[in-house]
């Protein structure tokens, strides 16, 4: 349909556009925000022509949260939320939900296992980290057996960090005897349990 139409077909960029802001803004008030969790779109196609309202389109996006509780839930509230944003709009649509790996969520006896283990290994081994907000396969572990998943640190000090992602990535090797002697500390401190 020609732009100069629109109350002819319904308006997929409009609709699409509704959702880019819709979707991320309603779940911010429906999800505690202590649950951690984010809603990003990284790509939107349709159409091609500045005087045509295209009649197919995509939208694709991630929610991460650190809520196993709510990782759960997340599919069933994107679905109601799509489908009261495009009800007024008369627009058809499908969503494709792929969940992704749960989030970390070490259980307690095995955190403080870990933190023996690590801070046997003297007063500065253990820090504080940023939670990240990437998705860890190691979480599917943590489904099936209790367990607790810590960083080793790579960076010698000097010069810039690098993010695992970025190609220039490169770590300090010297940390993988600091990983092996954690290691050894957590089978030792896993046996005294």
């Amino acid at each position: 349909w020609h732009t100069s139409r629109p109350h002819l077909t319904g308006d997929l960029v409009y609709a699409l556009g509704t959702l880019i802001t819709g979707v991320p803004g309603v779940l911010s008030r429906r999800v505690d925000p202590r649950k951690s969790t984010v809603m990003v779109w990284g790509a939107v196609n349709a159409g091609v022509a500045a005087n045509a309202i295209p009649q197919t389109g995509t939208l694709a996006g991630t929610i991460r949260t650190a809520s196993r509780e709510t990782w759960l839930t997340m599919e069933s509230l994107v679905q109601e939320i799509v489908s009261s944003l495009l009800a007024p709009l008369a627009v058809d649509y499908s969503v494709n939900y792929r969940r992704g790996v749960p989030p970390v969520v070490n259980e307690e006896l095995s955190t403080r296992i870990m933190t023996h283990a690590i801070e046997a290994l003297g007063p500065d081994a253990l820090a504080d980290t940023h939670q990240s907000g990437g998705g860890e396969d190691f979480s599917w572990y943590l489904e099936e057996v209790p367990g607790a998943m810590a960083r080793l640190g790579v960076w010698s000090g000097k010069g810039p960090q690098l993010d695992l992602h970025q190609p220039t990535f490169d770590l300090d090797e010297r940390a993988l005897a600091v990983g092996v002697r954690t290691m050894v500390n957590l089978v030792a401190h896993s046996a005294l349990v």
